[in-house]
């Protein structure tokens, strides 16, 4: 068990696990109980985790592999996100380091469609969760939700367990919502893959940085 500086520090994103190695579901359920203390607007306790494992996890990631590789678009409700200027670059320098490590070159097409595939087979994690919230729910409740995901997210490193937090799993929401009978009432936010991770995947060698706090940080004293 880490303490919590060294968590938040330490903790990065992984894209790559041993399939094979479950997380025991008592260590799971602790680094759960950990989130549930996430703050929460009114103590309304809005997130709602739909935790898939097993052939549960199977069929999930067949069925995304499966709707990429036809071709299918991702679903209008769920746009990507655009980013521009300084933010724009921010992004770039995060995809050139991964790629860089993966041994893609910038027109290297099909390597980077195999990279982006690799978002939707889990990263072959044996675990993922799906992340939600009513849809009648706005910008505040999902605030509360995010403070959930980073919560657990550390839990999950203080304990040894890797994992990724992923917008690209809300691209396909039908999908996702048949295959875990996520009520309709809901709409998917994220999805976490996790697990332990395998270091010898070579995209887990990236290394992201940080801004100075100068950068977005702004003290208003007078």
């Amino acid at each position: 068990m880490y303490d919590l500086e060294e968590t938040i520090r330490d903790r990065r994103s992984v894209r790559g696990f041993h399939p094979d190695r479950q997380v025991p579901r008592d260590v799971l359920i602790d680094a759960i109980k950990l989130a549930q203390h996430s703050p929460s607007n009114c103590n309304v306790q809005p997130w709602e985790v739909f935790i898939a494992s097993g052939a549960a996890r199977d069929r999930l990631r067949n069925d995304l592999v499966q709707a990429v590789e036809s071709g299918m678009p991702p679903s209008a409700s769920s746009p990507m996100d655009t980013f521009i200027n300084e933010h724009r670059k921010r992004q770039i320098a995060c995809a050139a380091e991964m790629y860089g490590k993966m041994g893609i070159d910038r027109g290297d097409g099909a390597g980077r469609m195999r990279a982006h595939l690799r978002n939707f087979e889990l990263f072959d994690a044996p675990h993922v969760a799906i992340v939600c919230m009513r849809k009648e729910f706005g910008v505040g409740v999902a605030l509360d939700v995010g403070m959930w995901v980073q919560t657990f997210l550390l839990a999950l490193w203080s304990r040894g367990i890797g994992s990724c937090a992923q917008a690209t799993l809300r691209f396909y929401p039908d999908i996702v919502a048949k295959v875990l009978s996520i009520p309709d009432e809901l709409q998917i936010l994220c999805g976490i893959s996790f697990g332990y991770e395998d270091p010898d995947v070579p995209a887990n060698q990236a290394r992201q940085t940080r801004i100075p706090i100068e950068s977005n940080v702004h003290f208003v004293d007078g």
